[in-house]
């Protein structure tokens, strides 16, 4: 009778492990996200005056935008978007946002601090950050491959992307394919149908 108990058991054990362990495979398996290629190194000051680098992102998903505080143009709906971000996201400690100024001459890190309080920005892994204009233009034109610079005959006197790039925990820059089968590369920050599909993409992400 012991022994009929214990082979009782011992199936039931084996069925549980059986169907557990596709769940946990499940779970940590990489999503179908293309990788473009790492996150380029870069070290920048936040609206706190600390030192922020890509090291500080790891082991999070995190989205990154090059903006200006008193743009007069896209920039407010790109952070308001980024908004959109942190509310679905919010409390999650693996997630975090770069936003990262063109225009650091104006952009101190009072003036980003400023900025982010009006915004509204209270998640602790967005950064507003700044730094040398020079280091930052070649971060976003040689580093994201993503358009920023001056241009005096634009209102606010630069100009830039509107898109966002997603980056994995490990930090490489990711993204989805399109209809047939090519890499977007970067997600539309002006548009709902982009962030709609940013938030499906960092969800992935979280996942794996």
């Amino acid at each position: 009778m012991k022994n009929k108990s214990y082979i009782g058991i011992s199936f039931i054990v084996l069925l549980f492990g059986i169907w557990a362990v596709p769940k946990i495979v499940a779970k940590f398996q990489k999503s179908d996200l293309y990788l473009v290629g790492p996150v380029p190194a870069f070290e920048l000051t936040d609206q706190n005056n600390k030192k922020i680098s890509d090291k500080d992102y790891l082991g999070k998903v995190y989205v990154v935008e090059f903006f200006f505080s008193s743009c007069p143009t896209i920039c407010p709906r790109m952070n308001q978007n980024m908004l959109q971000l942190q509310k679905e996201f919010y409390g999650k400690p693996d997630f975090g946002i770069a936003s990262i100024t063109i225009d650091p001459t104006t952009d101190t890190p009072e003036q980003l601090k400023a900025h982010a309080e009006q915004l509204g920005a209270k998640h602790y892994n967005w950064h507003f950050l700044t730094g040398d204009k020079a280091y930052i233009f070649k971060l976003a034109q040689t580093g994201f491959n993503l358009y920023a610079g001056e241009n005096k005959n634009v209102a606010g006197g630069f100009e830039h992307s509107g898109m966002f790039a997603l980056v994995d925990k490990e930090g490489n820059i990711r993204c989805r394919r399109d209809e047939f089968g090519n890499p977007i590369l970067y997600y539309d920050g002006l548009e709902q149908p982009g962030i709609d599909m940013l938030k499906e993409d960092i969800k992935k992400l979280l996942e794996e």
